[in-house]
């Protein structure tokens, strides 16, 4: 921006006396500042109302304070004119017009950051899945052959009992046996006591001598 001076040698009396007048009052920091982002300020020959505007200066340009005076700051702009603007239309912070280059650097590089960390995240969690879809076949496996080996085990178990279901019945057959037997023989032996001591008995031939 370029301040159109409309008047460079107004009231040159006037304006010595009130310079001389606010050589007294208190001076604010000098240094670099810039226009309030929300207005374009119209800018004076001299540090009060009474002066004539002679130009304006956008919102949010940067201009280097020279000196302050009551309400109103001498200031230079990047054209290199002075003229006076009111402090209250100042910051003392870089406008969003200047802030927004590095502002959006700042976002595209957070945005590449975050895009690197959602990519990550995205393969860590990949690599749990498949780690838990790993140990799911496997807990699956151990959950069949845990099935079939229950049932082995169950059907040994039937086997055993019917085992021993038949051992019992071979044991009760033998012990049967062993007292028809011994019966047997009992009863065979009696009847033979019985049947001998009835049978005719041979008669010894008498020997004879010549």
């Amino acid at each position: 921006m370029r301040v159109k001076v409309t008047n460079p040698r107004f009231n040159a009396l006037l304006a010595a006396l009130l310079l001389s007048a606010a050589s007294g009052a208190s001076q604010a920091q000098t240094g670099d500042a810039w226009v309030s982002d929300e207005l374009t300020t119209y800018v004076r020959s001299g540090p009060t109302d009474g002066y004539r505007i002679i130009g304006t200066l956008s919102a949010g340009e940067q201009v280097q304070i020279l000196e302050n005076s009551g309400d109103y700051s001498r200031v230079r702009n990047n054209d290199g004119e002075v003229v006076w603007v009111l402090s209250s239309e100042l910051q003392q912070t870089p406008s969003a017009r200047e802030q927004l280059p590095e502002l959006e650097e700042q976002v595209e590089s957070l945005s590449t950051e975050l895009e690197g960390i959602n990519d990550e995240w995205e393969q860590r969690v990949e690599d749990m899945s498949q780690s838990l879809d790993t140990r799911q076949q496997r807990i699956d496996a151990l959950e069949s052959s845990n099935q079939e080996l229950a049932s082995e085990a169950e059907q040994s178990r039937q086997r055993i009992r019917e085992l021993q279901a038949r051992l019992e019945t071979q044991e009760e057959d033998l012990l049967l046996r062993y007292f028809m037997y011994g019966g047997g023989v009992a009863g065979a032996g009696l009847l033979v006591g019985l049947i001998i001591p009835h049978l005719p008995r041979r008669r010894k031939k008498r020997d004879r001598w010549f």
